[in-house]
């Protein structure tokens, strides 16, 4: 799949394109839906199957007060939307000059760049432009004139309600993470770039890759033990979600840190997705940091005998 950050770069001007719109957090399977459709228009008329989508969400811009924390990293987002057969990526940099193009304004920034557009699907609520200016009608209503199709595609539904992202974020917030795996179409995982923290693993004698998740959604504090990817190699780890109560500072940072189980390589700048197992413990409060080192060994053993 061709990753573009605009449309002149992405290869074959002027051929015949299939467009898919969204910001497909989680790439869940409303969104598997909408994909695979563009897909198969695209086969079928000998065009590209372009995904657009966002590096940040709109509301980042539009409601930074109210923009939802999110379920996947963009790397996490553009491989899911690969194994859905996409050809193309294209990924616009929302930014507040974009944000005020009007519905109607952007869809014909679209039929400038590409030229030669089939059809754009959507799903049946989609909105667009500024202040919501954009939607299923408008795209129909353009389309008709300027000669693409629209496909409004309904939600997917599962146990009587939609799959969503709200949904999504929602199971994940309180643990439900079978339900969370259930909407996604694969199994729920979280992914940040490793950074370096303070080392204190590595002086108690378990080693931790702590990952930066700005932004993310996560599931209850706890300790878990978790299945670790990095490039192409997979490694059980303990994976420690919370604020370390046992150190006592005043105003304790969010820690997600895995602990990867027979392994001692530097992964500093590397990106880590863990895929959860089982939950093996609530957070919680030792009396001094020797019983938290003999608990951490506690929960590696436990750990071992729950893959």
């Amino acid at each position: 799949m061709r990753v573009a950050g605009s449309i002149r770069e992405l290869p074959g001007a002027g051929r015949k394109a299939c467009l898919c719109i969204g910001f497909f957090d989680g790439v869940h399977l409303g969104h598997q839906q909408i994909i695979r459709q563009t897909v198969a228009d695209a086969r079928q008329k000998e065009a590209d199957a372009v995904v657009i989508t966002f590096r940040r969400h709109p509301g980042s811009i539009v409601r930074p007060e109210h923009a939802p924390r999110l379920i996947y990293s963009l790397s996490q987002r553009s491989g899911a939307i690969e194994r859905c057969g996409a050809d193309s990526l294209l990924l616009i940099d929302f930014d507040e000059s974009f944000s005020r193009q009007t519905g109607e304004e952007f869809v014909s920034w679209l039929l400038a760049g590409f030229q030669r557009i089939h059809s754009i699907c959507v799903g049946t609520n989609f909105v667009f432009g500024h202040q919501r200016s954009g939607n299923v009608e408008l795209l129909k209503s353009m389309g008709s004139k300027l000669g693409f199709l629209t496909h409004a595609l309904a939600a997917v539904s599962l146990e009587g309600q939609p799959v969503s992202s709200t949904r999504i974020r929602e199971a994940v917030k309180t643990g439900n993470l079978d339900l969370a795996s259930q909407m996604l179409g694969r199994a729920y995982s979280l992914a940040g770039d490793v950074v370096r923290g303070d080392a204190l693993g590595r002086r108690l004698g378990f080693p931790t890759a702590n990952m930066d998740v700005t932004g993310r959604v996560l599931p209850p504090f706890g300790v878990y033990a978790a299945h670790a990817k990095f490039g192409y190699e997979t490694r059980r780890a303990v994976l420690n979600i919370g604020t370390r109560p046992t150190l006592g500072a005043p105003d304790p940072p969010l820690r997600v840190e895995a602990h990867l189980l027979d392994f001692d390589g530097d992964l500093y700048g590397a990106e880590l997705e863990v895929t959860f197992v089982e939950k093996l413990r609530d957070e919680m409060r030792f009396g001094s940091v020797e019983e938290l080192r003999l608990q951490i060994a506690r929960d590696i053993h436990e750990a071992r005998t729950r893959f």
